[in-house]
């Protein structure tokens, strides 16, 4: 018995990296899957149906069950058909892994609208327009009297989160907004049955190769019996435990690297200053230069 026997799953970004890593242990404990990926390159430029097919392939090779999906998940339309398919495929739906992403790195001074709007559409708009189809699924199920243990598992990242990296302003803000996202999709979803959560990933990916500085610290151990800690298929257990059926955990965002996971808390108050009388910027700029 797999831990995700009868499990229907979507995984966004699935034909390169983390998510073919997770589909590819997805479809082993047992799920039937649509694996989405759009086929771009890392910047997401151009189209390739080629990575969805071959890994939808590649499981089916093994026994499993997947079809391949090339719907552009920033799409309205795109996301809605992505939805459609796997209850059409498959009768329908339980598990959604939103993964997909692209880099256009610059500095703020230099970031041009295009490499903005670019990023944010595709991890932002393109993590909240699956789950809006999603979650618009699991409520008909819901009202129509049919139990839902449905599970969505965002991909923020830790250049979002507790590591902001200069040069990814536009991706660093769409990861802490798809953070933020699975928190209130935690809180909405729960009277459908539903349970949202979010990983912040640390692994060795063609676009974290891609960032500036990173070859060396993501290089692969030259003694192959060595434990590979940035390997992405160290990531997918965790995800693979969220979307099982009976996971009682939801509204939490995990920090995950090789053999560590990191339970990640959000904004806090810190110190506190107060007055019983209206501030004053000479009183606020005291106080706060304290703090400095």
């Amino acid at each position: 018995m797999g831990a995700l026997d009868g499990r229907v799953a979507i995984i966004t970004g699935a034909g390169r990296g983390i998510g073919r890593e997770h589909a590819l242990l997805f479809a082993a404990e047992g799920a039937s899957l649509v694996i989405n990926d759009l086929g771009g390159s890392n910047d997401g430029s151009g189209t390739d149906a080629g990575p969805a097919q071959q890994v939808a392939d590649e499981i089916i090779a093994l026994g499993g069950k997947a079809v391949a999906n090339t719907d552009n998940v920033a799409s309205w339309d795109g996301a809605k058909n992505l939805i459609d398919q796997a209850v059409s495929e498959f009768g329908k739906l339980d598990v959604l892994v939103n993964n997909a992403g692209i880099l256009r790195d610059a500095f703020i001074p230099g970031m041009d609208e295009a490499q903005w709007d670019s990023v944010i559409n595709v991890h932002l708009k393109g993590h909240f327009a699956p789950l809006h189809h999603a979650a618009a699924y699991w409520k008909d199920q819901s009202k129509a009297g049919n139990e839902v243990k449905g599970s969505v598992i965002n991909t923020a990242s830790a250049s979002g989160t507790f590591m902001p990296n200069a040069g990814q302003a536009n991706y660093g803000a769409a990861k802490a907004g798809i953070a933020a996202l699975s928190l209130v999709a935690a809180q909405e979803l729960e009277r459908y049955g539903v349970r949202s959560n979010a990983i912040a990933p640390i692994a060795r990916t063609r676009l974290t190769l891609a960032t500036p500085g990173m070859n060396v610290l993501f290089a692969e151990p030259e003694d192959p019996e060595e434990f590979d800690g940035f390997h992405p298929k160290h990531v997918s257990p965790l995800v693979a435990y969220l979307a099982t059926e009976n996971s009682p955990v939801t509204g939490k965002v995990f920090a995950i690297q090789g053999g560590v996971v990191q339970e990640l808390i959000g904004w806090q108050i810190g110190r506190t200053s107060e007055t019983d009388k209206p501030w004053t910027i000479d009183d606020l700029g005291s106080r706060l230069t304290e703090w400095s």
